[in-house]
């Protein structure tokens, strides 16, 4: 039995501050360039500002991208493109500045961090702020056996609550959230097709690196047998997440709920953290409201979930690869938001006057067509 009460982020988590929300959408009325003309651009400006509590809202000037790593044993079935357990491989390739995610992060100048949940490989492979949060080694076959115990379970979700706080704590003002695992898109396809109630099919995709057909219906098959063992605990989401989750999964998902506790926007990336942000929603349904979906993947088992959560995403470039690279591509955008609902000046005063139609000269021209008239009956009489 689990001492972790999940209801308490019902309670703990509230709204970003609507009173914000309208007094940023008040200022944007003000402002030189006409309301709708920026399109999406004018809801991000505000729905930060609501975030932030300010208006104007502040640049985003600390943004970090955190990626959970770990092993899924559902990957011996031979459903990724990667061989079983070589996770650390890609984590290695991150950590040096070889993988996507890398060279966005470099190229924007947003510090990376890697966190280590269930690696298929020693501790001591990898430094120790990498694996100081480590609940296991590798995960359970979700298909014929659980990924986790109930305590790895809570152990992994509870770390990720700590990893939240420490961004929190260090002033990280937005969070770019991805994966680095093998396995973990079938693992994410097992918890959206549990909680949005469809079949295996309708969430199998074919992964980070493009699977082929016969290794698309293996993954098919463990999503379908996983299923079958996730639906009896629904009503039970630690539960849930230590049948056919992970360590990484399970730590995301508390990463993504205590971020909107302390009230710090997040990024979405791709499908697994979609998964773990679905979980959130169950957990405590106003956490979404500081999730922002960074990329349509592609993946039909994101869209799924993101549909659920009623998440449009801010960008469709097709990304798969993970490790938070989707996300970040729509950083800049963002950033540009806050820029342009802080920085754009607002109307002259004569100006905003004439945008809302001179009703005080109207009035004025008015009376001068009354005079006109009985101008004209006096010449009339004559």
């Amino acid at each position: 039995m689990s001492s972790l009460n999940l209801d308490d982020f019902t309670d703990l988590i509230e709204r970003p501050d609507g009173g914000v929300r309208r007094d940023a959408e008040a200022r944007r009325e003000r402002q030189i360039v006409p309301p709708g003309a920026l399109g999406r651009l004018d809801d991000l400006g505000e729905w930060l500002a609501a975030a932030q509590g300010s208006v104007p809202v502040r640049p985003v000037v600390r943004p970090r991208v955190v990626l959970f790593a770990g092993d899924h044993g559902v990957a011996e079935l031979g459903v990724s493109a990667r061989p079983a357990g070589s996770a650390a491989e890609l984590v290695r390739e991150v950590l040096e500045g070889g993988r996507p995610a890398s060279v966005l992060a470099r190229r924007l100048g947003v510090p990376l961090r890697v966190v280590d949940m269930s690696l298929d490989c020693e501790p001591d492979a990898f430094p120790e702020a990498v694996v100081r949060h480590r609940v296991r080694r590798g995960s359970g076959r979700i298909d014929i056996e659980d990924a986790l115990t109930l305590e790895e379970a809570e152990a992994a979700f509870r770390a990720g609550v700590a990893v939240a706080d420490e961004e929190a704590d260090s002033g990280t003002d937005l969070v770019v959230l991805g994966d680095v695992s093998v396995g973990g898109t079938t693992a994410a396809g097992v918890l959206i097709a549990a909680l949005c109630g469809t079949d295996a099919s309708v969430v199998t995709g074919r992964g980070g690196e493009a699977i082929d057909d016969l290794a698309w219906m293996r993954k098919c098959a463990a999503i379908r047998d996983g299923l079958r063992r996730a639906r009896p605990v629904l009503g039970d989401q630690l539960q849930l997440l230590a049948t056919v989750g992970g360590a990484d999964l399970a730590a995301m998902t508390g990463f993504l709920l205590q971020c909107a506790v302390r009230k710090v926007p997040v990024l979405l990336d791709g499908v697994v953290v979609a998964a773990c942000a679905l979980v959130g929603q169950r957990i405590a349904f106003r956490a979404p409201d500081w999730w922002l979906a960074g990329q349509k993947s592609g993946e039909p088992g994101q869209a799924k979930a993101l549909d659920r959560m009623a998440l449009e995403p801010l960008m469709d470039q097709g990304l798969t690869v993970g490790e938070g690279a989707g996300a970040l591509l729509a950083l800049p955008l963002v950033q540009a938001a806050a820029a342009l609902a802080a920085e754009l000046p607002e109307k002259a005063p004569a100006e905003e006057q004439k945008d809302q139609g001179e009703p005080e000269q109207r009035e004025d021209e008015g009376g001068q067509g009354g005079q006109g008239d009985q101008g004209g009956q006096e010449e009339e009489q004559a």
